[in-house]
C-alpha cells in the first residue's frame, strides 16, 4: 500500500507524540520513532505502508540531503576537504573491501552479491548522523567532518553501488569504461545540481517574496535530484551540491533576509517531517522481519560492517597525524561510532533487481545492521559524546 496522505498524517501525529517523550526522556529521536514504528506495526489498526525504494529515495531523502549541504558552511568544508574526500572515497573503499571478503568467505556469498552488500552498507547516513548529532548540539569541527562525509560517502557509495548493479546484471564494462562512467555520474550529478541551484537563485534574486523563495529552493532540490536520475547521473550529488550552493552563493543576494529566516524555517520542518517518516517506516518494517532465520550471517555481517568502518577512519585519519588537518583521536573516535546506517542503504538495497543472487537475504540483513546501528550505536553515542567531552556531562 502507497503512503496516503491520512496515512501520512497519522504517522506525522505518531512522530510528534514520540518528539515529545523522547526530549523528556532524553533518548534520540530517531530511536524513538523506530521503537514506535516497530510497536505500532503489531497493532490491529496499524496502516499498511510498503518501504519502497522510490518512496524513500525520491521523496524523503532529497530534503534531507539538501538540507543537510543547505546548513554546511563552505568555508569551514573548503579547510577539511581533503580529509572528507579521502574518508568518503577510500574510507568507503576500505569499508567495502572489508565488508564484502568478510561475507564470501565467512557466509558463502557470491563475489557480486557480497560487494552489492558492502557498498550500499558502506555509507553512513547522514539522516541518522545528522539527526543525533543536531539533537546533542555538536558543535564546530567535529559536526562538519561528520555532516560532510556522511553527504559525500552517500554519493560515493550509490554510484559504486549503480555500477555494480550494471555488471551484475551481465554488461560487459571495462576498467576504462567504468572510470568514464563515475566521471561521468559524478561529474554529471555536480554540474546538474550546481546549474539547477544557480539558476533558482538568480529567478529568486527577481522576487522578495519569501513563499516564492521557497518554492525556488523546493525545485532546487527535488529537480536536481529527479533532473540528474533521469539522465542516469548521481541524484544524491546533485542535490548535496545544489544544497551546498543555494547556502552558500551569498554574493548573488538572490534570498531576501526575510526570505532566509522563512527558508531555514521550511527547511528544517521539512526535514523533520522526512525524518519521522523514515524511521517510523523503518521500525513498522523491521517488525515484520525474521531475523532468527538468519542470526548468524547478520551478526557476520554487523561484526564486518563495524570492522569495515575501523579501518576506514583511523588509517585515513593517520594519514593527517602530521598535519595541520589531524584529526584528534576523541574525534576519530566519534566519526567511527555515529557512523550509522540507515534510509539510504534500505534504499538501495529495495530497489535490487530480482535477479540478483540472494536479494531477499541481503534485503533482511540490512535491516538488521540498520536495527544494530539506531538501537546500538543511536543509544550509546550521547555518553560518547559526553565522555570525550563534546557534549556536557
Amino acid at each position: 500500500m502507497e503512503l496516503t496522505f491520512q496515512t501520512g498524517a497519522l504517522l506525522l501525529l505518531i512522530a510528534a507524540v514520540v518528539a515529545m517523550l523522547t526530549r523528556r526522556l532524553r533518548l534520540p529521536y530517531s530511536v524513538g520513532l523506530v521503537a514506535a514504528g516497530i510497536v505500532l506495526a503489531v497493532l490491529p489498526i496499524a496502516p499498511k505502508v510498503s518501504l519502497t525504494k522510490d518512496l524513500v529515495f525520491t521523496a524523503l531523502l532529497p530534503p534531507l540531503l539538501f538540507d543537510a549541504a543547505f546548513h554546511i558552511q563552505w568555508n569551514q568544508l573548503r579547510r577539511n576537504l581533503m580529509v572528507v574526500v579521502l574518508l568518503a572515497t577510500l574510507g568507503v573503499l576500505i569499508s567495502t573491501s572489508v565488508t564484502a571478503t568478510g561475507m564470501h568467505y565467512l557466509s558463502g556469498w557470491h563475489w557480486q552479491g557480497a560487494l552489492l552488500f558492502g557498498f550500499l552498507i558502506a555509507a553512513t547516513d547522514p539522516v541518522s548522523v545528522i539527526a543525533t548529532f543536531k539533537e546533542a548540539r555538536v558543535q564546530g569541527r567535529l559536526l562538519v567532518l561528520v555532516e560532510a562525509e556522511s553527504l559525500f560517502n552517500d554519493g560515493t557509495a550509490a554510484v559504486a553501488f549503480g555500477v555494480v548493479v550494471s555488471q551484475a546484471l551481465g554488461q560487459q564494462i571495462t576498467s576504462i569504461q567504468v572510470a568514464g562512467l563515475l566521471l561521468r555520474i559524478i561529474g554529471g550529478g555536480i554540474l546538474c545540481g550546481a546549474a539547477l541551484a544557480i539558476g533558482a537563485l538568480l529567478l529568486a534574486g527577481r522576487t522578495d517574496d519569501h513563499l516564492v523563495e521557497i518554492t525556488f529552493t523546493t525545485v532546487a532540490a527535488y529537480g536536481s535530484f529527479l533532473l540528474a536520475e533521469h539522465f542516469g547521473l548521481s541524484g544524491v550529488l546533485a542535490t548535496i551540491t545544489a544544497g551546498l550552493v543555494m547556502g552558500n552563493f551569498n554574493s548573488l543576494n538572490a534570498i531576501s533576509e526575510r526570505g532566509k529566516e522563512a527558508v531555514h524555517a521550511f527547511w528544517e520542518y521539512a526535514a523533520f517531517v522526512a525524518n519521522s517518516l523514515i524511521f517510523l517506516l523503518i521500525g513498522m518494517h523491521e517488525a515484520h522481519q525474521n531475523f532468527l532465520a538468519i542470526w548468524l550471517p547478520a551478526c557476520t555481517a554487523i561484526a564486518l560492517v563495524t570492522l569495515g568502518r575501523v579501518l576506514s577512519i583511523y588509517p585515513c585519519c593517520l594519514l593527517f597525524s602530521r598535519s595541520s588537518l589531524r584529526v584528534t583521536m576523541k574525534h576519530q573516535h566519534v566519526l567511527f561510532w555515529g557512523g550509522l546506517r540507515g534510509a539510504l542503504a534500505l534504499a538501495l538495497a529495495l530497489g535490487l533487481p530480482p535477479e540478483i543472487p540472494r536479494r531477499e537475504e541481503i534485503i533482511t540483513i540490512s535491516f538488521a545492521v540498520v536495527a544494530f546501528s539506531v538501537f546500538v550505536q543511536g543509544l550509546t553515542i550521547g555518553p560518547l559524546l559526553r565522555r570525550t567531552g563534546e557534549i556536557p556531562r
